[in-house]
């Protein structure tokens, strides 16, 4: 009798709906890119010099990371949850200081608040038991990771998150540079869509902190998209938008696990 096998996110699930589409995917990173920008514990990701460095692949990884666990079977899923663990302790022995707990619910947060914003910004609006299964999802991450004082359901993460955004986002040197990064890799026109797609889906305390201002030029844009969506041309503008480097990087994503 062949073994069942069983994922760490099963295959009916609204997480991997989300997940499995490249447009959801690329409005999460915006959205994370923002927030990140923002994060009191962002020195942590100085200190490696990685984020400086190429700030646009560092995001990334932490997407493709979070996809690796959503797609993969059970005991996979844990072995990259342990290996993300492991590289963060890494980066605390070099730097001999540990990184606060809140700065990793932080990030968690983070992947479940674009995850639903993006979705319904992009298609329709989650029930609440869809909302909870992607908290559902993340929670078990994060206790696998070993982290405290994590929510007990979606509930209290939507009260937690809230006070973590007043506690833990600062408009610092690290937002100004990472900005001038983010530009400098983009370039001009896709770092305005960036910013356009960040005043959509971001908290009002982001957006604040961010300046991106209140009246988003890309509604209209947005909705269009949404009509090239019943052709099938979708996916030609998500890749004519992105950089060179990420055009692969991205097709690769949604074509792997579908």
């Amino acid at each position: 009798m062949q073994k069942k096998i069983k994922y760490f996110v099963p295959k009916d699930s609204i997480v991997r709906e989300i997940w499995g589409k490249a447009d959801s995917i690329l409005f999460i990173f915006a959205g994370a890119a923002a927030e990140f920008a923002l994060n009191k514990a962002v020195d942590w990701l100085y200190f490696t010099g990685k984020l400086p460095a190429d700030p646009l692949g560092r995001l990334f990884s932490t997407v493709v990371y979070a996809r690796q666990i959503i797609f993969s079977e059970l005991d996979e899923a844990n072995r990259t949850i342990d290996q993300i663990t492991a590289i963060h302790k890494g980066v605390e022995e070099n730097r001999d200081a540990k990184i606060p707990d809140w700065a990793y619910r932080d990030v968690l947060f983070m992947l479940i608040y674009y995850s639903i914003r993006s979705y319904e910004v992009l298609y329709r609006e989650l029930s609440y038991t869809e909302k909870e299964e992607v908290f559902n999802v993340f929670y078990r991450v994060g206790k696998r990771m070993g982290l405290q004082e994590l929510p007990a359901d979606y509930t209290d993460w939507v009260l937690i998150r809230n006070q973590h955004l007043q506690n833990d986002t600062v408009q610092s040197s690290f937002t100004t540079d990472l900005y001038k990064q983010y530009r400098l890799h983009l370039r001009p026109v896709r770092y305005q869509i960036l910013k356009e797609v960040q005043l959509i889906i971001v908290p009002k305390k982001v957006r604040a902190l961010l300046s991106l201002g209140n009246a988003p030029l890309l509604l209209p844009v947005l909705w269009l998209y949404k009509l090239t969506r019943l052709i099938k041309a979708d996916k030609f503008i998500i890749v004519a938008i992105l950089p060179s480097a990420y055009k692969a990087r991205v097709s690769a994503l949604t074509m792997k696990f579908n």
